[in-house]
């Protein structure tokens, strides 16, 4: 599993982290990357922690590259919202997977979306589903979350993960940690079945040929 997210307070990150965690623990191999700045250093300076709190979670996360997204069989993408959109930093390594979509190498992986946003009518939900028409474009198979586990009824929406962190910039809830977890598990057990019955075909060719 690929999970590619954009932070600027750790937010997303900690959703991002609760999600490969879970995933790890049912077996999944995840990378775990960060979207890079697109903004100037100069409009970074205005922001009070935005240029320390880039440098921090750049030297833990690695950039996301095409051969990231070529190489998982799944992948989860997750934004803050800004004015009801997907931030730009994320946006961006979408819009520069041309050479993939021109390939359809992104074509039958199972493809995911959390977000969190200051208030609760920030956009989370809208944010999420904004993430699915790329997707789509992609030819990915698109894993809403749904209402498959008692986590989505506490936090998160039906479409993804979510959280609801406040003007300040505030950490998670712990139900909103744990939507993510089943958002993480969920991914890997659908993708894990796909995975399995794509393979079944050649199994079953190869047996054939041996009889």
């Amino acid at each position: 599993m690929l999970i590619v997210f954009y932070s600027r307070t750790g937010s997303v990150e900690a959703l991002a982290v609760a999600a490969a965690e879970a995933a790890r623990a049912v077996g999944a191999e995840v990378r775990l990357r960060r979207a890079r700045e697109v903004a100037s250093g100069e409009d970074m300076a205005k922001v009070d922690g935005w240029r320390e709190e880039a440098d921090r979670q750049n030297a833990l996360y690695p950039e996301p590259t095409h051969e990231d997204a070529e190489w998982a069989d799944a992948i989860l993408f997750g934004t803050p919202s800004y004015f009801g959109a997907p931030a730009t930093e994320l946006k961006n390594v979408l819009d520069r997977l041309g050479p993939q979509w021109k390939r359809g190498s992104l074509s039958g992986k199972v493809g995911g979306a959390f977000a969190a946003a200051s208030w609760p009518h920030g956009g989370s939900e809208v944010v999420t589903m904004a993430l699915y028409a790329p997707m789509a474009h992609l030819g990915m198979v698109i894993l809403p979350t749904g209402y498959t586990d008692e986590a989505m009824l506490e936090a998160g929406s039906p479409y993804g993960a979510s959280a609801i962190v406040g003007g300040k910039k505030g950490k998670p809830r712990q139900e909103d940690l744990d939507a993510a977890r089943h958002q993480g598990r969920h991914t890997v057990a659908i993708t894990r079945a796909l995975v399995i019955a794509d393979e079944m075909p050649s199994r079953k060719k190869g047996r054939a040929s041996q009889a």
